[in-house]
């Protein structure tokens, strides 16, 4: 490891627990108000645990097939389903509709506050404020032989509340429409022009990968790390205001 990667490991720890520390004293006054909320709307927990993948550890080929294994961690949010939401459906990610979400739900995925509770998570070690955002093992898994390099997002990089995908993209890695991206759209997704595949979950993962990979190349020097992570933790504020306002 480089000189220049170890000063921005240690650059990067010092801003995650500044950052946390100051992002659970300032949501504090919220925490109770979302708690009655949640719990108004949908009557159950109001704090919900959820196994997550972090930094690849290893890449192993077992009989021609390769086997990634991620550092694995409890990520924690508020509820925003109604409880045991996957116990019909299985393990699937959200969609933009998912009869699941819940009224205050809804809203607290669409102005990211169902996030907050992730500073606890950044100051004991397994996220950072920003970083690639954490999948399921189970999903992962099929991602990355579905989705070319798409492993490679979370090497060497614990995975974060906000990012530069987060920032740019909708909740769910949608392209948003106007978008310098969006000019791009019909090359990016759906590669095979197959019907069936339109709107696919693997779609919004390569345009998520695309911004992932770009942040990963910044830590490689100090210079971009720094012009880079501060721009992305500024504007996450400005990002979730844009959202709640419904623009």
């Amino acid at each position: 490891m480089s000189s220049v990667l170890r000063s921005v490991r240690i650059a990067k720890r010092v801003i995650d627990v500044t950052g946390g520390a100051v992002g659970l004293v300032l949501s504090a006054p919220l925490i109770p108000i979302i708690a009655a909320a949640i719990y108004i709307d949908s009557p159950g927990t109001v704090f919900f645990r959820q196994r997550r993948a972090g930094s690849l550890k290893a890449i192993k080929t077992e009989n021609g097939v390769k086997q990634f294994q991620f550092d694995e961690f409890e990520m924690h949010k508020f509820r925003s389903m109604v409880p045991n939401a996957e116990a019909k459906t299985g393990i699937v990610v959200a969609g933009a509709n998912d009869a699941r979400i819940t009224r205050v739900g809804r809203f607290l995925r669409k102005s990211r506050l169902d996030e907050l509770p992730q500073f606890w998570d950044v100051l004991r070690g397994k996220m950072s404020l920003v970083g690639p955002r954490p999948e399921r093992p189970e999903l992962l898994q099929d991602l990355s032989y579905a989705i070319p390099l798409f492993e490679e997002r979370m090497r060497d990089v614990k995975p974060g509340i906000t990012g530069l995908a987060q920032i740019s993209l909708g909740y769910t890695g949608s392209i948003p429409e106007g978008s310098e991206i969006a000019k791009l759209a019909a090359t990016l997704q759906n590669p095979w022009q197959l019907d069936e595949t339109k709107g696919s979950l693997a779609d919004d993962m390569r345009i998520k990968l695309l911004y992932d990979l770009a942040y990963t190349a910044s830590l490689e020097r100090f210079d971009t790390f720094l012009c880079t992570e501060l721009g992305i933790i500024f504007k996450t504020p400005l990002v979730m205001l844009r959202m709640t306002q419904g623009r």
